[in-house]
């Protein structure tokens, strides 16, 4: 386990809320939700995880090359997600399939992206500024800090408006801490004073490395060396994670600076669907993160507000037909058009690109015109 005395928490592991001295300046960010809100919180992390289930029993059926799971890590994901204004910009890592889905994203891209027929993923001014997954790690923790120092220089956050006033998120994992990109991202979020949230998910494995082994420090201390406050809060508590990072947010968004958030909590599946977790780590381990599950904490967190057996069934029901829905459409994806790789290159037409795809779009033919002379059998 790595919980420490400094991890925060608002929702105990029996679903019942902590009131501690150091959780008191977190409790009046979670007493503004409603009832609704609260149930909508549910509602993603239980359809999510329906999601990500089914497209692992996809790929496992041949639909795609690849899968990454967020089993496990919904808590972290959705209440971080629901903490930000519309008018903020997200920088995923590859396995935020929550937070995608709060800002509107349709998750099928994602399956699309790893199933290899995007040639990047999905257009982020159309899905809430949610950017695309980079799955070359710790690099979107540099491409986040660069579009805030731009709001920065373009004068769009800290103007007073909170409604306007325009913040980032990025997202990564202990693993990427490692990164070189991850630690040169934060010197420059310090220089510059950038509006942004680094959110770490520490869910305890850079695919086989303990995080253990990475630091011999629990990692929200290491922000502290560039300048940057940091917390460490309980992943699996989706409350914390709302109230900590609306925090935040707010603080940075109004001219504070960058912020750092470790959400602690536990890979539950594989680090992709490539990797065999049985290698490296025991049962014993996993089944005790598994007793502190995100979404069974949050059920009983809701049944002691009156939450009712009906509502559950019903949502339940919603993630089976969400779930049948996404193999459905899966199954129904074609190949894209070849000359979809022509697209986008410049921003404007270019006549040498435009020869490329003619002279692609004559070969190809070549094929049908060569099967035709041949009676059709292509022999």
């Amino acid at each position: 386990m790595s919980y420490t005395e400094a991890t925060l928490q608002l929702l105990s592991p029996a679903g019942s809320i902590v009131e501690s001295d150091a959780s008191a300046e977190y409790l009046p960010y979670i007493e503004k939700l409603t009832d609704d809100q609260l149930r909508e919180f549910h509602r993603v992390m239980v359809v999510t995880r329906a999601f990500d289930l089914e497209a692992t029993n996809l790929q496992r059926q041949g639909q795609m090359a690849l899968w990454v799971p967020s089993l496990g890590q919904e808590a972290a994901q959705v209440g971080s997600g629901f903490a930000m204004r519309p008018q903020d910009h997200i920088f995923p890592s590859y396995r935020e399939h929550a937070v995608g889905m709060i800002r509107g994203l349709d998750v099928l891209d994602i399956i699309r992206m790893l199933r290899g027929i995007t040639h990047g993923g999905w257009d982020s001014t159309a899905n809430g500024n949610f950017h695309i997954y980079t799955l070359v790690l710790g690099s979107q923790t540099l491409h986040g800090t660069g579009y805030a120092m731009g709001l920065t220089l373009d004068g769009v956050t800290a103007t007073g408006n909170p409604e306007k006033d325009e913040a980032v998120i990025v997202y990564f994992g202990d693993g990427a801490t490692s990164q070189g990109d991850v630690n040169e991202a934060m010197i420059f979020a310090a220089s510059y004073q950038t509006p942004e949230l680094f959110f770490l998910q520490n869910n305890q494995w850079a695919i086989s490395v303990p995080v253990s082994t990475q630091s011999r420090t629990p990692l929200y201390l290491r922000p502290a060396g560039f300048g940057i406050p940091g917390i460490q809060i309980d992943g699996n508590d989706v409350l914390i994670s709302y109230a900590a990072s609306r925090k935040y947010l707010e603080e940075t968004r109004s001219g504070g600076g960058p912020r750092f958030i470790e959400a602690v909590t536990y890979r539950m599946g594989a680090h992709t669907s490539s990797d065999d977790p049985t290698k490296y780590r025991t049962d014993a381990l996993t089944a005790q993160w598994g007793a502190l599950d995100p979404i069974a904490r949050f059920e009983t967190y809701l049944r002691g507000r009156g939450a009712s057996d009906a509502f559950f069934a019903e949502l339940d029901e919603e993630a089976a037909e969400f779930a049948d829905s996404i193999r459905r459409r899966t199954l129904e994806l074609g190949s894209p058009a070849t000359d979809l790789i022509f697209d986008n290159i410049y921003s404007e037409p270019h006549p040498l690109v435009d020869q490329q795809k003619e002279w692609l779009a004559n070969y190809e033919a070549s094929f049908a015109e060569s099967e035709a002379a041949q009676g059709g059998d292509g022999q």
